[in-house]
């Protein structure tokens, strides 16, 4: 007999409208006759590549996988002044689904180059959306963990800026640390804002309850803040990225409220079809009697227009 009696997701959840809109162009750009790409995969979640994959959108890891003639999606992470250039050689038509944040981003970091700035950008090397960054401003100094930020060396004027997705409490400990760097300090706080609310809600959400199932892709940066945050709660935490992980074997630490919440590329969806699982594996027995409708009225409670994994209108691109 199970424990669980109650299980909710989190608020403010599900794909973020960086990635829904990059989505959406490409679904909508095929649903046109047009052959396809996305530079990179627009979204860390396996379902919703292979449901690009069913429609005919073509991934592309570079430029040169991108066919005569084709359009091409730029995803969410943005790219640099490079690539775009480049694309625009070839004769590809670019759609541009760079995250309206990212390009703003983008412009805050021309501000500081052209103000003569030496610029810190707190980032995960590599990360697509960090590579981006980097094309606006090749000689800016990147760090990551606390252990990097000794390389920050001393100059007269520094300006501090991040990744999008980067934890709010890291920047703010950053830029406490570049005080002591340099004269004049210029601190441009690009922190994702739905980044901000996302881990906000997940907190308060998991101080009601037993369990925390975070719903995510392991290479998704968000995600993994995301069950940090669970466990400094010193709520126990489970990380997944679909309900097949969840199994009979799993062990729900006879949870009486679970918490379901999402990285900000995991459609709204699946959260609910976490909750349904949860509900059939370890639901006492009403819970788990009415699985189905336990799911529908967990998304119904956290799911509003802004956080559906689609914007399309119902029937379209399809």
């Amino acid at each position: 007999m199970g424990t669980v009696e109650q299980i909710v997701i989190a608020r403010r959840t599900g794909v973020c409208y960086g990635v829904r809109e990059a989505i959406d162009k490409a679904k909508s750009a095929r649903a046109e006759g047009k052959r396809t790409h996305t530079l990179g995969h627009v979204v860390h979640n396996e379902g919703l590549i292979a449901d690009l994959r069913e429609r005919g959108i073509e991934n592309a890891e570079t430029l040169d996988d991108v066919h005569e003639g084709a359009a091409v999606v730029i995803r969410a992470h943005g790219v640099t002044p490079e690539v775009l250039e480049r694309a625009g050689a070839r004769g590809l038509e670019v759609i541009d689904g760079t995250c309206t944040w990212v390009t703003q981003e983008h412009r805050e970091l021309q501000r500081l180059v052209d103000d003569g700035y030496d610029i810190v950008l707190l980032g995960t090397p590599h990360h697509p959306e960090v590579v981006g960054l980097l094309g606006f401003a090749p000689d800016a100094i990147l760090v990551d963990e606390e252990e990097d930020w000794v390389k920050i060396p001393r100059r007269k004027r520094m300006a501090l800026i991040t990744q999008s997705t980067q934890p709010p409490w890291k920047f703010e400990r950053l830029a406490a640390f570049m005080v002591s760097r340099c004269h004049e300090l210029k601190v441009v706080n690009t922190v994702c804002p739905v980044t901000i609310r996302r881990q906000e809600d997940t907190l308060e959400t998991a101080r009601n309850v037993d369990l925390m199932i975070v719903v995510g892709g392991t290479r998704s940066a968000n995600t993994r803040e995301l069950t940090r945050l669970c466990e400094i709660n010193g709520t126990p935490v489970l990380q997944i990225e679909s309900p097949r992980e969840l199994t009979e074997s799993t062990d729900f630490k006879q949870a009486k409220r679970v918490g379901v919440t999402g990285g900000t590329s995991t459609p709204i969806e699946d959260l609910a079809a976490v909750v349904e699982r949860v509900a059939l594996l370890a639901g006492v027995g009403p819970v788990h009697a009415a699985a189905s409708e336990v799911a529908r009225m967990a998304l119904a409670e956290a799911a509003t227009p802004q956080y559906r994994t689609t914007s399309l209108p119902v029937g379209s691109a399809q």
